[in-house]
């Protein structure tokens, strides 16, 4: 119950339809009951010959009260009236006519209050959605890191889709039946308080069977949504592997994988259908027992004048209890339906409250322009109980390029990722100019921060868009101008449509050379002081190197550049190398420098690499 609440909290404001989706709903209850309540006066024109029951109508407009008897005491009276003064025909003309008015308002209400719905639904739906999407773009790397992303993404869709149609349509049910409900059996006690009493004691035996059903419900739909998260990784991880699958021959492998996850989710699915087709037709199978069982009882109590009801009393009393089933059965089809959609909902909303371990602070500061040093004051950070840096004590001066260097695993990109705070350093501080990077706002921190990855993350638009990213203000010559800066121009000039080239999901149309200049080149459009270069040549060749190195070497110019380094050869020219090695700095000083320490490590690698490539 309280994750449903939780769901209907996306509705609000609810002033906006909830009044008048209750005066439509209980207009079209009133009118619906009234459409049976026709039935009385039909059967005593058809079947009261001796007119007894027309006598015993009121001769004198009752006195007005809010109650049920003021409203069939009053159409009793001009029901008398029509009969006495215009003859029966006459009276089950009026009566037909009055049944038709009845049953056009009675829909005409039920689909202004589905109109209302239909928008409480799309808002719903839209606000959830939009919430779990905005507490994913606040959420920290790590989440990221031990999340599957099909996962994720099955949270987006599958569950979302499942919280609409499971929970949100059931609206109607749990707002309009009970009050069905209750509205019949309000008349069913004005009616016969003997007979009504009798069935209360039958139905809640019904509806414990159908609480066990519904609870049957929620633990299958758990395993089910579960399965269909991993199915969606499955999907994910083969749509982006696919050359290695192709490569090591492992389609039977991963489709073996596959087939797993989808028989599982298959079979879940099954027993989840019959276990809900079974609320429905229960349902109805106790419902109709209660009728029976009120039939022969009710019947008894007539046919031995024990009972106040006449005939067409007890019919029309039948006839309205048997309504009571329609909602009833609804209500308990809903209940059963829901409960996947709450499992959904769970799913979705534990996203949701999933608070950003990397946040503003009350408070936080927005920096100011870089103007002198970052300086990272014994600095440690673990995951969990894995050490992966400690006792980290570096400054970068201003316009200076220092860059990290070591073997892998050393704690080189960690190191990095803490600059645009990624990460928050387990102790120690890091700081900009003197300013704690937790004490200040994360846009104004990120604000002064380019990055260039080793893989290039690109978006499925334009090539202009591309370098245009988030710099919404720039003009077309600015981009030109850095695609030029970025040694790109010439092969995006090249293209089909130039800057208007769509370059596919990650950039796949262009090489890893071109998907790497296009990174810088939105690096340089953004013109950030500090810049963050993360192995950004590492995974190119020869000459796509030598054409990306020219576009970095540009691009770090007068800037403070933070460099991971892979091949030393890149970093030559830097104002200080830093060797991590296990989470530690075990060197710092020029390529001069540490070329002297014949027992250093970076000697070391220095040497490794230069017999690996003679040509170097």
């Amino acid at each position: 119950m309280k994750t449903y609440l939780r769901i209907l909290q996306f509705a609000r404001p609810w002033a906006d339809f909830l009044p008048l989706y209750l005066v439509y709903t209980i207009l079209g209850i009133f009118f619906g009951i009234a459409n049976f309540g026709m039935l009385i006066p039909l059967l005593n024109i058809l079947f009261d010959t001796t007119g007894k029951m027309l006598a015993e109508a009121p001769s004198v407009p009752p006195a007005f009260s809010l109650s049920l008897s003021f409203i069939t005491g009053t159409f009793n009276y001009y029901f008398r009236q029509v009969v006495e003064t215009q003859g029966r025909l006459s009276a089950l003309s009026f009566v037909c006519m009055l049944l038709i008015a009845s049953v056009f308002l009675s829909n005409l209400f039920r689909y202004l209050s589905l109109r209302l719905l239909a928008k409480v639904r799309a808002r719903v739906i839209r606000n959830l959605r939009a919430t779990l999407y905005q507490r994913v773009m606040q959420l920290q790397l790590s989440y990221f890191t031990s999340s599957q992303k099909g996962d994720l993404m099955s949270r987006f869709t599958n569950d979302v889709q499942e919280v609409e149609t499971s929970v949100v349509n059931s609206l109607t049910a749990v707002i309009r039946e009970p009050l069905y409900i209750i509205s019949f059996f309000a008349v069913l006690f004005f009616m016969s308080l003997k007979l009504t009493l009798f069935t209360l004691i039958l139905l809640p035996i019904s509806g414990g069977l159908i609480a066990g059903i519904s609870k049957r419900l929620r633990n299958q739909a758990k395993q089910s949504q579960s399965t269909l998260g991993t199915m969606l990784s499955v999907i994910d991880e083969t749509l982006s592997g696919v050359r290695v699958i192709k490569a090591f021959n492992a389609e039977p492998y991963i489709t073996t994988k596959f087939h797993d996850q989808n028989e599982q989710y298959a079979r879940t699915q099954r027993n989840i259908d019959n276990t809900r087709d079974l609320a429905s037709p229960f349902s109805e199978f106790a419902g109709v027992s209660v009728v029976a069982a009120l039939l022969y009882f009710g019947g008894t109590l007539v046919l031995g004048g024990e009972s106040d009801l006449t005939a067409a009393n007890f019919i029309t009393y039948i006839v309205l209890f048997s309504q009571v089933l329609v909602p009833a059965k609804a209500l308990s089809s809903a209940f059963s339906n829901i409960q996947r959609g709450l499992v959904a909902g769970e799913r979705v909303l534990s996203v949701i409250d999933t608070e950003p371990s990397i946040q503003d602070k009350p408070g936080a500061l927005s920096l100011p322009p870089f103007a002198s040093s970052i300086e990272f004051r014994n600095v440690a950070f673990s995951y969990g109980d894995k050490n992966v840096l400690e006792d980290i004590n570096l400054t970068i001066g201003k316009g200076k390029t220092v860059a990290l260097v070591g073997p892998s695993g050393g704690g080189k990109s960690t190191l990095a990722d803490l600059v645009p705070r990624f990460y928050d350093p387990s102790a120690g501080q890091i700081l900009l100019d003197g300013q704690d990077l937790r004490d200040a706002t994360l846009h104004s921190v990120r604000d002064q921060m380019g990055i260039v990855t080793q893989e290039s993350i690109l978006f499925n638009d334009t090539i202009f868009n591309n370098i245009r990213f988030n710099q919404t203000e720039a003009t077309e010559e600015e981009v030109v101008r850095a695609a030029q800066i970025a040694n790109a121009h010439d092969f995006i000039t090249a293209t089909p449509e130039g800057y208007q080239t769509m370059i596919g999901d990650r950039g796949a149309r262009l090489s890893g050379g071109q998907r790497q200049r296009l990174s810088i080149a939105r690096a340089v459009l953004r013109n950030p002081p500090i810049l963050i270069l993360d192995e950004a040549t590492s995974a190119l060749d020869t000459e796509s190197e030598k054409l990306v190195q020219e576009a970095l070497t540009r691009l770090m110019q007068s800037r403070t550049s933070l460099v991971i380094a892979h091949r030393l050869s890149t970093v030559q020219h830097a104002d200080e190398i830093v060797v991590l090695q296990h989470g530690r700095i075990v060197e710092r000083g020029t390529h001069e420098e540490l070329l002297r320490n014949e027992n250093g490590l970076y000697k070391r690698l220095s040497l490794l690499q230069s017999s690996a490539n003679p040509l170097q």
